[in-house]
């Protein structure tokens, strides 16, 4: 009866692990990141750590102008079309998305999965980015949106990185 006990126990613990583990990272870092973090759930915590990293931060330039020009609805839409399309680009080069704010999103690379590339593969992410931009240009302008141009910024170096906030709300940064 312990033993039963004892092995239920670990399984309910084994799967909450895994669910806390997938709900954190889900909207942050690459599915495949994920399949790997819940395969050795033991190496991922959400603790702060002092790391070298790469970090990435892109905006819109003249943003301010666009938001002026297009309805509430229009905008919403032209953001999202540009956030998938730079997530998407952030995520096949192994980034993470650390966080959304207003026209600028903000990526890192290295945490929570080991990366000894990032800083090659933050500046792919960075190339890729630009060069995606041209593309939605031609695809805005056929919708008679404003033209959208971006500025990336890029640095590695130490950082801490981990489970940061409140009690209300936190995210890993």
């Amino acid at each position: 009866l312990i033993t039963v006990v004892n092995m239920t126990y670990g399984f309910l613990m084994e799967g909450m692990n895994r669910r806390a583990i997938k709900m954190m990272f889900d909207q942050y870092v690459p599915p495949a990141h994920i399949d790997a973090m819940l395969d050795d759930p033991d190496n991922y915590n959400f603790d702060g750590e002092s790391k070298e990293l790469s970090v990435l931060f892109a905006d819109i330039r003249g943003f301010t102008s666009i938001s002026e020009a297009l309805s509430a609805s229009e905008l919403k839409t032209f953001l999202n079309d540009f956030f998938t399309s730079i997530t998407s680009i952030i995520f096949d080069n192994n980034g993470t998305i650390d966080k959304y704010v207003g026209d600028m999103v903000m990526a890192f690379w290295g945490a929570p999965i080991q990366d000894p590339d990032h800083r090659r593969n933050s500046v792919m992410a960075g190339l890729e980015m630009l060069a995606k931009t041209e593309e939605l240009k031609i695809g805005f302008a056929e919708q008679g949106l404003p033209e959208v141009n971006i500025g990336i910024g890029i640095n590695s170096g130490f950082m801490n990185v981990g489970d940061m906030g409140s009690t209300y709300r936190r995210s890993y940064t």
